[in-house]
This record gives structure tokens, C-alpha cells and sequence, in this order.
């Protein structure tokens, strides 16, 4: 039994239902994610040095940007959603200097420092922010969940083999991927909390909707912007 499996049945009816849903989103992005060219040059064993820096160039600006909507998120739960609240700040603190690993594996691979730190948005990156900003903008944003099951699902379903994969295609040593290793280590415990969250406080047909449909529309806007890379 996989843990998506041992999760589920540990679920009421209703979070089941949602998480079920959810992996339906999760697949057609997974689908979706390995027909983006660099990540099809990483599956096929035609990735480079410089299609990491590339990837690595991109994602700060995302990676920057993810403590701030979740920190957002956070205030906008009233004192109905203390305990949503606390996971959510608590997720926060864990990634609010990410970005910082992900500056180092960059000069660890030669890149300039100053280079990824003036790195603006791609147009897929703009559009991912503003979308999450508005979402985390509005009162009680429980549809989030759907969000972080996407982002999250990443790093604990993906990150780890992409690490792996990037240092045997470039010859990389471990600690030049330290970004997407950690991600890949530690991202379950994020969702398990996610889970806890989802099971208690998503029980209505209406709310299941929202949450699965923003994970919808945030699985659209991360691939588009791996489609957008460099286009700032």
C-alpha cells in the first residue's frame, strides 16, 4: 500500500472524496508537467548544466514569493480557524528562507549570486502570484489546501528523483542540489498536516469544490511557468 493509499483510509467519507479528487488533479498535472520541454530533456537524459541554472534561475522568484501568500493566507483566517491558522504559520516559518538554499545551489554549480537575485518573474511566475495573492487575500481561504497539495505533492513526489537525475545527467555533486533534495525529504510531513487539515474542516460539497478547483488552477499556472522560462 502506497502513502497516498494509508492516507486516505485514515480519512473521513467526505476527505476521501476530496483527496481522491485531488489525485485525479495531481495526475493530469504530472501528465502535463512531463510533456514541458525541460522537464522532458530531464526525463529523456538530454538535460544540461545549463538547463539546471535555467530551472534554478526561474523557480527563485516562485520560491521567494511562497512564504509571503502563505504568511497572507494565515491572516485572513478569522478566530474560527485558529488551529488552520497555526499550521499555516508554522508552514510559513519553514519555508520562508528557501529561496537562500536555492541561491546556493546555484553558485555551487558556478552562477553568479547577483544574477539569481535580480532574476524578475517570467510571465508564468506573474500569473501563479497574482493568483495565489488574491486567493490567500480573501477571508478564510481554506481552497488553498488545494494549492499546497500541488506545490507540496511536488516536492514529496518529485523533487527527490529530479535531484537525483540532475546529478547523474550534469555530474553535479550532492550539495549543488540541496534545494530540491530537502523538498523531496521533508515535504511529506507538510502534507500530512495538510491532510489532518483538510479532514476537519472541508465538509461540504461547496468548499470540496473550491479546494479542488484551485488545485486545479494552480497545477496550470506551475507548468506554465516551466513553459515560460526566461520569458520575463
Amino acid at each position: 500500500m502506497n502513502t497516498t493509499e494509508t492516507r486516505t483510509k485514515e480519512l473521513t467519507e467526505t476527505g476521501q472524496k476530496v483527496l481522491r479528487e485531488l489525485m485525479q488533479v495531481w495526475l493530469q498535472f504530472e501528465r502535463h508537467l512531463n510533456r514541458v520541454p525541460i522537464i522532458r530533456r530531464l526525463e529523456q537524459g538530454t538535460f544540461t548544466l545549463a538547463d539546471y541554472k535555467t530551472l534554478l534561475l526561474n523557480l527563485r522568484p516562485q520560491v521567494v514569493e511562497g512564504a509571503r501568500w502563505i504568511t497572507r493566507a494565515a491572516s485572513s483566517f478569522t478566530s474560527d480557524y485558529t488551529d488552520v491558522r497555526s499550521v499555516v504559520i508554522h508552514h510559513a516559518m519553514d519555508e520562508h528562507k528557501d529561496f537562500e538554499i536555492l541561491e546556493r545551489d546555484f553558485v555551487a554549480v558556478g552562477g553568479d549570486v547577483s544574477e539569481i537575485r535580480g532574476r524578475q518573474r517570467n510571465i508564468g511566475t506573474e500569473a501563479l502570484a497574482a493568483y495565489l495573492f488574491n486567493q490567500a487575500s480573501q477571508p478564510n481561504p481554506l481552497d488553498l489546501l488545494g494549492a499546497m497539495f500541488v506545490i507540496e505533492g511536488l516536492g514529496e513526489k518529485m523533487a527527490g528523483r529530479w535531484a537525483k537525475r540532475i546529478q547523474e545527467l550534469t555530474d553535479v555533486s550532492p550539495e549543488a542540489t540541496r534545494f530540491l533534495s530537502y523538498h523531496g525529504s521533508n515535504d511529506d510531513v507538510h502534507l500530512n498536516k495538510l491532510y489532518a487539515v483538510l479532514d476537519q474542516y472541508v465538509t461540504s460539497d461547496e468548499l470540496s469544490y473550491r479546494v479542488v478547483k484551485t488545485a486545479r488552477v494552480v497545477a496550470r499556472l506551475y507548468a506554465l511557468q516551466l513553459e515560460e522560462l526566461d520569458n520575463v
